[in-house]
């Protein structure tokens, strides 16, 4: 039992989050992507609702590419910023893989949405705690068009499905320190 919990311990305290910049652009092996998803399929659900989804694009340039061109549609002229538009274009160009993650509703109304927002949260925590224990550098993104309704439309989700963020997946040279900036005795009350 000690094994375990220390090695549970060793992956989650070991998780970080790593930018796409400074991921080297090797390929993970498709069966790695797929074991990490299957370990998101196993986070808690109300009702087994297995309310989380993912989309996972292969190669990242083409889900930057339709990326940008969300970006592009749903801004005017005079709003249009290039830089935006080349940054969202090539954000991946160093990843491996670039996974959609989202929640879609379940079909027990009694079950409130926001607690298959958060069953979906642990999925993708899961996603992230199985990166890490197979050395693949995880950053999970809600930036560029990523919570917008342009967004979830032009992936098809329903209209009570809520896109949760991007993971970019990639291969890493770099960990970053840890920290904790409030001590967690701080966090907990003990009641007795």
């Amino acid at each position: 039992m000690e094994t375990t919990f220390a090695t549970i311990a060793h992956i989650i305290k070991g998780r970080r989050t790593i930018k796409p910049s400074t991921m080297n652009g090797n390929k993970i092996p498709n069966g790695h992507v797929a074991s990490i998803l299957e370990l998101a399929d196993w986070a808690p659900t109300h009702g087994l609702t297995e309310p989380w989804r993912f989309i996972v694009f292969e190669e990242p340039l083409q889900y930057c590419a339709q990326h940008a061109e969300i970006y592009k549609a749903s801004t005017t002229e005079e709003t249009f910023n290039p830089t935006t538009f080349a940054n969202l274009s090539s954000q991946g160009n160093n990843t491996s893989h670039v996974v959609i993650a989202y929640q879609k509703r379940g079909d027990l109304p009694k079950i409130p949405k926001f607690e298959e927002v958060i069953a979906a949260s642990c999925a993708v925590q899961n996603m992230l705690l199985g990166a890490t224990a197979l050395n693949i550098g995880a950053f999970w993104s809600t930036g560029g068009m990523a919570l917008k309704p342009a967004f979830a439309e032009h992936f098809g989700l329903g209209a009570e499905d809520s896109v949760l963020g991007v993971i970019y997946l990639g291969y890493t040279e770099t960990q970053p320190a840890g920290v904790r900036k409030t001590p967690i005795e701080e966090k907990i009350t003990w009641n007795k």
